[in-house]
């Protein structure tokens, strides 16, 4: 059975999480974390410090020795706010490369959202049986807060927000305690950005409301130690038998609002001295019960129940999605992923009903010519999305659409795909007119040349489903393929309005297959 590791470098500290798929589920065999303040200078200056850069490095060094111990066969490291807002991000990116051999890849704040979502409700304990299956996801992370709201473990909506905790805290308090007219501006700011959120997101009633990372696993156990009297803090309720008890439950709003008060008024090392917080969550501990408090309220939230999951679960999540069917993570994963192109294809003016004739098609060659394309698996479902988002491109302009649908598939947001798989997908829908792929054109560049010629392979059996559907209305070809030694047959079988103009269109095609496959391709009619 394979082992996966997934490593979440943030703004404020890198997780490592390694996991082993047993019986088509994650094992858990190993965690670490580290915090290293990559965010620190980010949202000051523009630009990742030496000193961060630096520290960042040893604790991914620290996290390759584990990996490496484990026997890993999969690795995804993936990075944040920091990365996404740094100047000097790709600089950072080639010292991790040659240091480590990994490829650090920068995600969205709205791909970090999904795949905290989907750490979290495939895991979580009561995600799916709650009134109205109705859960609403709270990641307040060092640069940024992601906000989830979640119908049946299925996405509703997401926005990302730049209220992070290390963030926050370089810009508007940056001395201790905490200067009044800091926290006044903080206030001003989150304010703004959460009416923002409130255009997007309108949750209504929310039974169940989760909260991730290190800022609400640090109020959790705060509100924890107080209901013991252990913390000097006073936040009202009967007192809790154990800490477990309130970590398991709800963290209530007003109680969130009391403790943001009070850890606003406290200097450093009074804050450092309450049980759950400890040194290096103390100097941004402010900040973060501040967004939580303005947001539960603004919200008109009950509270949150912490998790402990997060994005490295996710990640490990899509990992397992990717390469066991059986999982039971892989059909909602599959769903989701789908749903997404559908929803680019419909934004960008394409009908999905008049593309799924060339999507049919373009998976029919895939399979039927497995025995002589030879690609991985994968390239199936890319292959599919580039043929749904084939014609992106004419909502900019009719003329020249195919380099316009280059440009809309790899810069858009498509959940599920990767920035690599999305290049890839984009390359693929690009060359269905007069050009063909070359390795030093913009749209191949940047596929690392191992994948060159599976693209190459992929569009030529896009190029063909598409000749198979030449502005046909309604009377869908079918089409019978015959794989030989030397030559490849495609018999079609011509509906009331004839094939004629198929028959020419991929006759056309014969030399560019014969130069991929080595093969003639012969067409004819039944």
């Amino acid at each position: 059975m394979p082992t996966l590791a997934a490593i979440d470098v943030g703004s404020n500290s890198c997780r490592l999480k390694i996991a082993k798929v047993v019986s088509h589920q994650l094992k858990t065999l190993a965690e670490d974390r580290e915090v290293t303040r990559l965010g620190a200078s980010v949202f000051d200056a523009g630009l990742i410090s030496p000193e961060a850069m630096a520290a960042t490095l040893r604790a991914l060094k620290r996290f390759q020795r584990a990996v490496q111990s484990h026997g890993v066969d999969q690795i995804r490291v993936v990075a944040t706010s920091a990365m996404r807002d740094a100047r000097n991000a790709d600089a950072f990116r080639a010292w991790v490369k040659a240091e480590t051999g990994w490829s650090l890849e920068v995600i969205s704040g709205l791909e970090e959202g999904r795949l905290i979502h989907l750490g979290v409700t495939g895991s979580e304990p009561g995600t799916l049986g709650v009134a109205g299956g109705r859960v609403l996801l709270l990641d307040l992370g060092g640069g940024s807060c992601e906000l989830t709201l979640s119908e049946h473990r299925r996405i509703k909506e997401t926005v990302s927000l730049p209220l992070g905790a290390v963030r926050l805290t370089e810009q508007f308090l940056p001395i201790d305690p905490a200067p009044a007219d800091g926290l006044a501006r903080m206030r001003q700011l989150i304010a703004r950005e959460l009416r923002r959120a409130h255009r997007r997101i309108q949750p209504g009633r929310i039974p169940l409301v989760i909260a991730t990372s290190g800022t609400a696993a640090a109020l959790s156990d705060a509100y924890a130690a107080a209901k013991n009297g252990k913390a000097g803090l006073k936040l009202g309720g009967k007192p809790a038998s154990a800490r477990a008890s309130i970590r398991d439950g709800v963290v209530p709003t007003q109680a969130v609002c009391k403790l943001a008060r009070k850890l606003a008024k406290l200097p450093l090392p009074a804050r450092e001295s309450i049980p759950g917080i400890g040194p290096r969550r103390a100097e941004i501990i402010v900040a973060g019960a501040e967004v939580y408090a303005q947001l539960l309220e603004s919200f008109s939230l009950p509270g949150f129940r912490y998790s402990p999951l997060g994005l490295r679960d996710g990640i490990l999540a899509q990992m397992l999605a990717e390469q066991d069917a059986r999982a039971n993570v892989h059909r909602e994963f599959e769903h989701e992923r789908w749903e997404s192109v559908l929803a680019t294809a419909r934004r960008y003016g394409v009908d999905p009903r008049q593309a799924e004739p060339v999507r049919a098609h373009a998976l029919q060659l895939f399979r039927e010519l497995k025995s002589l394309h030879q690609m991985p698996v994968e390239y199936e479902s890319w292959l599919a999305a580039a043929a749904m988002l084939r014609d992106t491109g004419k909502f900019i302009n009719h003329q020249g659409h195919h380099r316009h649908t280059q440009y809309i598939v790899s810069s858009s947001e498509i959940y599920g795909y990767t920035q690599l798989q999305r290049t890839i997908v984009s390359a693929i829908a690009r060359y269905l007119g007069k050009s063909r792929p070359q390795p030093g054109d913009r749209a191949m560049r940047n596929i690392p040349a191992e994948e060159h010629e599976a693209v190459r392979r992929s569009v030529v059996l896009l190029r063909l489903a598409e000749a198979l559907n030449q502005d046909r209305a309604s009377d869908v070809l079918r089409v019978a393929v015959r794989v030989y030694p030397k030559r490849v047959y495609l018999e079609l079988r011509q509906g009331r309005t004839g094939a004629e103009l198929e028959l020419w269109s991929l006759r056309k095609e014969a030399p560019y297959f014969r130069e991929v496959f080595g093969r003639e391709l012969f067409v004819t009619l039944a």
